[in-house]
């Protein structure tokens, strides 16, 4: 449907092309994730394993709300660590549904057995499990930093929090290179379904 694909782009727009967010693409962004969710509610939209990633995609825009609300009684740490999950969700999630695209376009009948809801909620579960133990990673890094700051750590925790942030270095270096790829991967997919899709 033409509605899907308007939100996709913005999706894109929002999450993959500007460098930061701002309080216009967020509000925007929002506005198209409500929209989307009561779309696909709907009889007119068929059951597919793209409504199902979009179904995703537009769900992740809640951790935008409640860090909104969060970020109103100032607690602004975890209104952060909520907005950084819903980038890494989105991105990934707008990823997956362009590798489809590409699968449908160029590999219709190989991939179609392995295009199916089923498939689709599972990579959906799949990414918001990995996105949350991120997170928790964040979390405990954050309070071990904490803990050390007010009063000194046995050799266990201070071995625990050395650990914890050279895992969450690495994990951040991680999101950063994986950021960079996701980009050229959907500017790839995209630029080769455009070419096809022209007329010779």
């Amino acid at each position: 449907m033409k509605d899907l694909r308007r939100y996709l782009a913005l999706k894109y727009i929002q999450y993959l092309v500007l460098s930061s967010s701002n309080a216009v693409s967020t509000f925007l962004g929002l506005l198209g994730s409500a929209y989307t969710m009561l779309l696909l509610q709907s009889a007119k939209v068929s059951s597919k394993s793209t409504a199902v990633l979009i179904s995703s995609l537009a769900q992740a825009d809640i951790l935008v709300f409640l860090s909104l609300v969060l970020g109103s009684f100032g607690v602004s740490s975890l209104a952060g660590l909520l907005l950084m999950a819903n980038a890494h969700l989105s991105c990934v999630l707008l990823s997956c549904v362009a590798l489809e695209a590409y699968l449908i376009t160029f590999l219709p009948s190989e991939s179609r057995p392995h295009r199916t809801v089923s498939t689709a909620r599972l990579l959906c579960r799949g990414v918001w499990v990995l996105v949350a133990a991120e997170c928790a990673l964040f979390l405990l890094d954050e309070h071990l930093r904490g803990s050390a700051a007010s009063a000194p750590l046995c050799s266990a925790l201070g071995l625990l929090l050395q650990l914890c942030s050279t895992a969450t270095a690495l994990l951040q270096s991680l999101c950063y290179i994986l950021g960079i790829l996701l980009r050229i991967l959907n500017v790839y997919i995209y630029y080769k379904i455009f070419f096809s899709m022209s007329p010779r």
